[in-house]
């Protein structure tokens, strides 16, 4: 257990500085206007898991310590948003539509919600 904890953290460590890093060179093309870096992290990091998970199942690679360095914590740590991609896509390729569009629905409109109580609430 603590292997696999120390792998999601360098992963995740990794994946957060890259982030970083990539919001920093984007705003620097694009200042204040931090929407455009996150929506090109959100992007790569989805094609990212893709590719990642793509790749495991072409290979029927069932190296747990990989996975969890590079899908759990490398794109964890780079846009929790690709494991939102992953979702919606199982649910999709399931042809779960209903279930599909009900948390896109709710996790975007929850979300933003949150984000606005949570504000409210430190007033």
């Amino acid at each position: 257990m603590l292997k696999n904890l120390l792998f999601i953290a360098l992963g995740g460590g990794i994946g957060s500085v890259l982030r970083y890093l990539c919001n920093l060179f984007i705003n620097k093309s694009y200042p204040n206007k931090t929407y455009i870096a996150t929506l090109f992290v959100n992007i790569i990091g989805c094609l990212v898991i893709g590719l990642l998970v793509g790749y495991f199942q072409k290979n029927q690679t069932e190296n747990e310590a990989f996975k969890l360095l590079l899908i759990t914590g490398f794109c964890g740590g780079f846009t929790t948003f690709s494991t939102f991609g992953l979702e919606n896509f199982n649910l999709l390729q399931s042809q779960n539509y209903l279930l599909t569009l009900l948390y896109i629905m709710l996790s975007v409109v929850i979300g933003i919600a949150f984000v606005g109580i949570g504000i409210y609430l430190t007033k």
